[in-house]
């Protein structure tokens, strides 16, 4: 087990200084204060930490070097890479001779375990100094890989994924079936909801800016794709907006947005946490918002896993412990999605969504057990009546659940596809606007909804600018986008 280290224990250091360096698991950057001392690598959040937040065993069979393609002086970063059994560590300096003075002393370090002693080219001073380490080559420390995979994946604002980000424009989008660009379904859809065709709106500033956060198609690679949704209410008084891809193209970016929003670094720490204990394939982010000045936002894994993974995602409390116990009682074994907002002020939110086992009439119990144990409202005789007798039972049904550390927040029953009349009927119960629902979907291009989404949200969380109580959610695929060469 790696043994806690302070920066003050350590004394004179070989070499220290800030660098910024790249995630193990999730592809993203941190600036961390370094400190070479021996043939260890350390790295801390600050000059004053009393514990290391990881550190880079260097062996006999270890190199440092300059990665000059990668560098970009404009910018100022001078990148180099740290080769060890157990990985390649990709780390920037900020300037040129800083890089050159990490390369020579990590490089140094190793000739001194060889048992050469290799002379440092920028400080010959440091020759005197002794390395007082083993020159035995150390076996990866199994927890240290661990907090490396942990820390490694935290990130510094300033290291974009690219630039030039957004929906695709219509010269370069995808052409779906029907010959309409993503960007055309996008403005056109938004055209329609009177909140976002205020120039002057914050709501429609806040779109905007998460919408320059989703990768351009030239980033996406071949045999990769971007998926776009929208959900809204009957009413098109709130919206969300979704799209996930890649993880290797969309981690930063997203996280850039996050800290241009103002997500608290705890909460960016928790996303990278879950993302190296989960390590999915494809992420997202989605932001919501109302005709009222809602805004929130947060990020999502579109994949299956496992509910005791899962219900790592959410905070500790009695929400997060009813929904194993609900799982337990009836085999539900895994989600196909996790998400959590990103808000500034707590409690924080965490959604789960499950595929329900069975025939019709058993996943509608099971759904409707969720209900009553959770302690939501039952549904609306008309919603229950609908869910009975006209809902096809064809089709399977999914839980949405959102919990935080003060208890449940939200409970929605997903039916998949649901046919023209059913949309009509939808409507009808929760008061929404079913001649604007068909509207939106003419500007989608859509033949109808994924899912309709017989939702709940408990009283004290609509903060004064999301509907509390029951209402119809219809859920869209806006588009898939594709690799330019594909």
């Amino acid at each position: 087990m790696a043994q806690k280290i302070s920066v003050q224990s350590l004394g004179t250091p070989d070499k220290d200084g800030f660098l910024t360096k790249q995630g193990g698991s999730i592809k993203t950057w941190k600036k961390r204060y370094f400190i070479l001392k021996g043939n260890i690598l350390y790295y801390f959040k600050s000059q004053k930490d009393s514990e290391q937040t990881g550190q880079i065993t260097l062996e006999t069979t270890s190199r440092c070097q300059p990665e000059p393609n990668q560098t970009s002086k404009k910018k100022g970063k001078y990148y180099f890479s740290v080769h060890t059994t157990a990985r390649v560590y990709s780390i920037w300096a900020d300037s040129e001779s800083s890089m050159n003075q990490w390369v020579d002393k990590i490089n140094a370090a190793v000739e001194n375990l060889k048992g050469g002693g290799k002379k440092d080219s920028n400080n010959n001073e440091d020759e005197k100094e002794t390395v007082k380490q083993p020159v035995k080559d150390p076996e990866p420390d199994p927890v240290e890989d661990k907090e490396d995979a942990n820390d490694d994946n935290e990130v510094d604002a300033g290291e974009g994924g690219g630039e030039g980000g957004g929906v695709p424009s219509d010269d370069e989008d995808d052409v779906n079936q029907k010959g309409k660009s993503i960007n055309s379904r996008i403005e056109s859809a938004k055209s329609i909801i009177s909140f976002l065709n205020d120039e002057s709106s914050k709501v429609l500033e806040f779109w905007e800016i998460w919408s320059e956060s989703i990768p351009p198609k030239q980033e996406i690679t071949s045999g990769s794709e971007v998926h776009y949704q929208l959900s809204t209410s009957s009413k098109l008084e709130k919206l969300t907006w979704k799209s996930a891809g890649p993880q290797s193209i969309f981690i930063q970016r997203m996280v850039d947005f996050f800290w241009n929003v103002g997500a608290p670094e705890s909460e960016i720490d928790r996303l990278n946490d879950v993302g190296a204990s989960m390590n999915p394939s494809s992420i997202g982010s989605w932001i919501d918002m109302s005709d009222k000045g809602g805004m929130d936002g947060g990020w999502y894994f579109p994949i299956e896993v496992a509910v005791n993974v899962a219900i790592e995602a959410c905070d500790e409390g009695e929400a997060s412990t009813a929904v194993v116990e609900w799982a337990n009682k009836h085999n539900v074994e895994n989600c196909f999605s996790v998400g959590r907002d990103m808000g500034a002020a707590p409690p924080r939110q965490t959604e789960l969504r499950f595929n329900l086992s069975g025939d019709y009439d058993h996943q509608l119990e099971v759904g409707l057990d969720a209900f009553e144990l959770f302690g939501f409202p039952s549904l609306p005789e008309n919603a229950l009546e609908i869910l009975n007798n006209d809902i096809s039972k064809d089709h399977g049904l999914s839980l949405s659940v959102i919990t935080s550390s003060e208890g449940f927040v939200r409970i929605g029953l997903l039916c998949p596809n649901p046919s023209n009349d059913i949309v009509k009927k939808l409507c009808s119960i929760s008061d929404g606007n079913y001649d604007n629902i068909k509207q939106l979907e003419k500007a989608l291009e859509a033949e109808g909804p994924l899912f309709a989404e017989f939702q709940f949200l408990k009283e004290g969380f609509g903060y004064g600018v999301y509907k509390e109580g029951f209402d119809i959610i219809f859920h869209y695929s806006i588009g898939i986008a594709s690799s330019m060469n594909d």
